[in-house]
């Protein structure tokens, strides 16, 4: 394969300022380019470990879902804090394991000599030689690519895949349910779901994770299998949702809805009551789906 660093954007200033928003750390370039609406603070990198951990729990453990019993070359689109890049280099110590983010900031200082971070804006082509990779990993990048950009970064994912490589991507759905029917419009999570998918449609597409096997077969891909996680999650990772509410919808609830800081707080603590009762059952469906690119 070609230099892994071949064809990235230089990490210069622009990419390193941020700015502090109601406490929490904002890289600026991803909010004046409306990029992506999260921290990038210590809290979060902290935040998206825990949020590792509890999808390895999820997931039964499996870090990849397609049969590859030994990839060579596997690219993590939006790495975040790099959890799952750096356990699959750790796992496949024979496997260059390439990471995109826009935002540098919350990668770790330490990481196995076959993790690659690079910088880009994943709402660009990709920059890599077609054929190059053995998996193609996607994770919880709903916020961050913008709503018309989808498609093509199907068919991007499809092109720098080898034949018969394999995509993998995983997105939830933030319309908070439960298993009994104790949400309802009046509950503040469902207030909560209503207004984050309010301040993201028109910039993103906060229901793809609705979409994502219909773009696989729009986009030629073959094998494709689906799987919802709608229950589990929700009972695995209470810590996490209580952490998840406040970090995803601080800046688009006060900034992009401009919601007043008292108003956001009182339904942050009353959307945390109601995750934390175990007699909601409140969950975020959780969806995954995989597919492989044809021989030919």
């Amino acid at each position: 394969m070609a230099d892994p660093q071949a064809g990235t954007t230089d990490l210069d200033d622009q990419y390193q300022r941020t700015v502090t928003i109601h406490g929490r750390e904002y890289q600026e370039y991803a909010i004046n380019h409306a990029t992506h609406f999260m921290p990038v603070d210590e809290e979060e990198a902290d935040r998206l470990e825990a949020q590792h951990q509890v999808l390895g729990l999820v997931f039964d453990d499996r870090l990849i879902f397609p049969p590859l019993d030994a990839p060579k070359n596997v690219l993590d689109l939006g790495y975040g804090a790099a959890s799952w890049a750096v356990e699959v280099a750790e796992s496949y110590r024979d496997c260059e394991v390439i990471g995109v983010d826009i935002s540098p900031h919350l990668k770790p200082d330490d990481a196995p000599e076959n993790f690659w971070p690079q910088l880009d804006d994943l709402n660009r082509s990709f920059t890599f030689e077609s054929n190059s990779f053995d998996l193609v990993h996607s994770r919880l990048v709903g916020g961050g690519i913008n709503k018309t950009r989808w498609p093509s970064y199907i068919r991007d994912i499809k092109r720098v895949l080898r034949p018969n490589g394999w995509v993998q991507l995983v997105e939830c759905y933030y319309m908070c349910q439960s298993d009994n029917g104790s949400i309802t419009d009046t509950s503040a999570m469902r207030q909560w779901s209503n207004n984050y998918i309010r301040a993201l449609e028109g910039r993103k597409d906060p229901r793809v994770a609705l979409q994502m096997q219909n773009m696989l077969v729009a986009a030629g891909f073959t094998g494709i299998e689906g799987h919802a996680r709608e229950r589990r999650i929700g009972d695995a990772n209470n810590e996490v949702t209580q952490q998840a509410i406040d970090s995803l919808a601080l800046f688009p609830f006060t900034q992009l809805l401009g919601m007043d800081i008292e108003s956001y707080l009182s339904l942050i603590e009353r959307a945390r009551s109601e995750a934390k009762d175990p007699l909601l059952k409140a969950y975020f469906p959780l969806y995954i789906c995989i597919g492989r690119k044809p021989s030919q």
